[in-house]
């Protein structure tokens, strides 16, 4: 008798905790969209090839500011763009994206120089976190840490 009642309660206790995770929707399909970088952070370990730390913020949010824009495709392609301050679109480059759980990557061409980057991304309110350790510095050694936030936006 006291097994069917453990067996009773397994079951239920399996049965509640399936209904109440939410499932959380795929990478891929989240990133799909229009998308603006609100925040962006690099820090350079090795800046200018010495010891030293060099670190370069930005915060979008300002007036004055420009803002970083992309759009996400459900092809696995992107176009990224900068838009000025005074509302001109510069800077437009493409590219091709794909997710495996919570990583990012992204293949494309920035300046003449091939950039294929991983990226690991956490889901926010109405936006995602990104992080990387990649060369963002071009000196040879994938030593450096971006953080960038972002937010959806409509185009």
């Amino acid at each position: 008798m006291r097994t069917q009642y453990f067996i009773a309660a397994l079951i239920f206790g399996i049965f509640f905790v399936a209904c109440k995770q939410e499932k959380e929707p795929l990478l891929k399909d989240y990133l799909i969209g229009n998308w603006e970088t609100t925040y962006l952070k690099i820090e350079y370990l090795t800046a200018n090839e010495t010891d030293s730390t060099s670190v370069f913020e930005d915060d979008f949010s300002k007036p004055s500011s420009g803002k970083a824009q992309s759009s996400y495709k459900n092809n696995g392609t992107f176009v990224a763009w900068f838009v000025q301050p005074d509302g001109q679109k510069v800077g437009e480059t493409t590219g091709k994206w794909e997710t495996k759980g919570d990583s990012l990557f992204v293949d494309y061409l920035y300046l003449g120089n091939q950039v294929q980057a991983w990226y690991t991304i956490k889901i926010a309110e109405n936006g995602f976190e990104a992080t990387s350790t990649y060369d963002w510095d071009n000196d040879g050694e994938k030593d450096d840490t971006l953080l960038m936030k972002t937010k959806r936006i409509k185009l």
